[in-house]
């Protein structure tokens, strides 16, 4: 009967309001476009190429043998809440304890959580473009409205206190940004969060969601962090997680820390909906957390050289404009040269969704259009990918859009 019938009008509002993720999107396509024989370079997915290190994947196989397969508390395991405690204060100076820790499956899960126990209908959240893909879709799914603060490439992507304030009004219940950002690579300083925890002094009632999941892919001084500040530090939700720094992508292991309050009511949340995460990713993130960062940083000299490498070989397509991103594993170069131009068929560029797709069809590289990170006029390159992927995938970039006319 289901065929029978208007498949949007059974469906909730909800999830009709909800666009598909344009990362995942362009995965997608570039996985389909691979099976049938077309040789795909994939600078679309955020995700690291390296493998899981080997002690980590050692501690979930020692969690198996020990038989860590029945449930796990709601918030995670004590003792790697007590984990993620020792790193804040060891890494990052900051003090809690682990009634402030809440574990999910996934960062991506931590940012669900946090929006939905602070946001009701109506409620405005404040997002510097870029951002992620998933934020604004997420504040959807809350009901709130996403109020969007422009930075473009001449700021690094960075916004102003000038501009924070002028976007706030009686209805911000939440800011939410991540540094190092994604899409742009874009690091806040210590004294740039300063001049912005300045303005939340002045606004008691608006919530800071930090997500800080590319910590570790730095290539500037140490990681800052805006709950660094005591004076707002009580309204700052920090979620990181394993998966950017130790590649675990697939063991969907992420946490937040913040007030008691706050954590306690995501843990409620969490309750009601997944419960506790994985036991033997968990295990696993004891470990990673317990054996410190050498993988980490064998990683990080891996991306800072390619950084470099993709740098220098966009700086050389004509049209193309980029800066150099300080942190996670990306670029966002400006391409709005190319808009308004034709390719061999005729079919005319309109925007960054259009010339994602004409790179994928044309170049074979997958990349992922600005629009869907809230700036049409860029495109994101993940360079998470060899060396020599890089070479070629900038090549097929540089030569597909030298035949746009």
């Amino acid at each position: 009967m289901l065929l029978h019938r208007n498949i949007m009008s059974i469906l909730s509002d909800r999830i009709n309001n909800l666009s598909e993720s344009a990362t995942l999107k362009m995965t997608k396509l570039g996985r389909e476009l691979a099976a049938k024989g077309v040789n795909v370079i994939s600078l679309s997915v955020g995700e690291p190429d390296f493998n899981t290190p080997e002690h980590v994947k050692e501690a979930a196989k020692k969690a198996l043998d020990d038989n860590f397969t029945r449930y796990s508390p709601v918030p995670g395991y004590p003792d790697l809440r007590q984990a993620i405690v020792n790193k804040l204060k060891q890494e990052n100076n900051l003090d809690y304890d682990i009634s402030q820790i809440v574990v999910s499956t996934g960062a991506k899960q931590s940012l669900s959580n946090v929006i939905l126990t602070l946001i009701n209908p109506g409620d405005e959240v404040i997002i510097p473009t870029p951002y992620w893909v998933s934020y604004s879709e997420m504040v959807t799914l809350a009901e709130g409205k996403s109020v969007f603060i422009d930075a473009s490439i001449e700021s690094d992507f960075k916004i102003t206190p000038e501009q924070l304030e002028a976007a706030i009004t009686p209805k911000s219940k939440l800011f939410m940004f991540s540094s190092p950002n994604n899409p742009t690579g874009t690091v806040y300083s210590k004294d740039e969060l300063a001049a912005l925890a300045k303005v939340f002094e002045k606004h008691p009632n608006i919530f800071i969601l930090s997500d800080e999941i590319y910590e570790h892919i730095n290539f500037v001084d140490q990681h800052e962090s805006i709950a660094q500040f005591e004076s707002i530090k009580d309204r700052v939700i920090i979620v990181n997680g394993f998966s950017k720094a130790f590649a675990m992508t697939g063991w969907r292991l992420g946490y937040i820390a913040a007030s008691k309050e706050i954590a306690a009511a995501n843990d409620k949340l969490q309750g009601q909906t997944t419960s506790g995460t994985c036991s033997i990713a968990q295990r696993a993130g004891i470990v990673a957390y317990e054996q410190g960062l050498d993988t980490v940083n064998e990683m990080k000299k891996a991306f800072a050289r390619r950084r470099q490498l993709v740098y220098d070989l966009l700086k050389d397509i004509p049209g193309v404009k980029t800066n150099l991103p300080e942190g996670a594993f990306y670029f966002f170069p400006e391409v709005s040269s190319f808009f308004g131009k034709k390719d061999a068929d005729g079919n005319v560029i309109k925007g960054s969704g259009d010339l994602a797709l004409y790179l994928l069809n044309v170049g074979h590289v997958a990349t992922v259009g600005g629009d869907s990170f809230g700036n049409d006029n860029y495109i994101r390159l993940s360079y998470a990918a060899s060396d020599e992927s890089l070479v070629e995938a900038l090549r097929r970039i540089k030569e597909a859009l030298g035949k746009l006319s």
